[in-house]
């Protein structure tokens, strides 16, 4: 009787675990589907480095003057090379960024209700769209504001024993550019983020405008961790992230009686 009881408790557990290992190998596939092509957009992104790279530098370039140096140098052997490689590989990132989203929302929705997958593939769609208007952000607003402050600490001597003129590194000029655009990429995210708290009743419209003042100064320290060490770099990044929280709190104010009136 015993041995009869312990058989069918061992066929319930297997039963019950079945599903979570076969949940585990699919998250396993996809996951590895994601970084093949990921592997792929670097490659791809590799035999194009160059018109990357000219892309990248194109807002400095367009900042120098006629007596700048107009050139960016490197000091190690291979450090062109690797930066070529950091390139491709930030742009293969980039740009198959949707398709890491598209496998997640293949996983999750099978599990879904469809009303739940009305309410979630939206944010699925947003998410993309706000980490490329990011990195445009970034490269057609702040760096053009940016540049030309910098190279204004330039000059040719004049009452200066010595000139001042910028000798920048390719490496630390392309590692500044893409941390920028990731850095912006993930920043405009809060809207969904944030969205996402207030659909699911963990936080409402009046108590994120209650907290607006502790989100100036979470936005200015953010700006600081992930932006260089200059205001004009955080203040480009913190000024955005209050106003999507303001956006944010308008479509959370916006998406509150509909809540309510389902619920009814």
């Amino acid at each position: 009787m015993s041995d009869a009881k312990n058989f069918s408790e061992e066929n319930t557990v297997n039963s019950e675990a079945k599903p979570i290992v076969s949940h585990l190998v699919e998250l396993r596939t996809r996951l590895l589907w994601v970084i093949g092509i990921m592997i792929v957009g670097t490659a791809l992104s590799f035999v194009f480095v160059d018109n990357i790279y000219s892309f990248l530098v194109q807002p400095l370039a367009d900042a120098m003057n006629e007596n700048d140096t107009n050139r960016l140098i490197y000091t190690g052997l291979t450090e062109a090379f690797f930066t070529y490689l950091k390139v491709a590989f930030f742009s293969g990132i980039f740009l198959t960024f949707p398709v890491l989203l598209l496998q997640l929302w293949v996983f999750i929705a099978p599990g879904l209700y469809k009303n739940e997958k009305k309410a979630f593939l939206p944010f699925i769609v947003a998410t993309p769209m706000l980490f490329f208007l990011g990195g445009a952000c970034v490269y057609y607003i702040v760096l053009p504001m940016a540049w030309p402050f910098f190279l204004s600490f330039q000059s040719t001597g004049g009452d200066m024993a010595l000139p001042i003129q910028l000798e920048a590194r390719v490496s630390e000029y392309l590692d500044l550019i893409m941390t920028l655009i990731f850095a912006f990429g993930l920043c405009f995210q809060l809207p969904v983020f944030l969205v996402l708290l207030g659909r699911a009743g963990l936080v409402s419209a009046d108590f994120l405008a209650a907290k607006r003042k502790y989100a100036v100064i979470i936005a200015f320290i953010v700006a600081a961790f992930l932006t260089p060490p200059d205001m004009i770099s955080q203040v480009l990044l913190a000024v955005p992230i209050l106003l999507l929280y303001e956006l944010s709190i308008f479509l959370i104010r916006r998406s509150a009686p509909k809540d309510a009136a389902n619920t009814d």
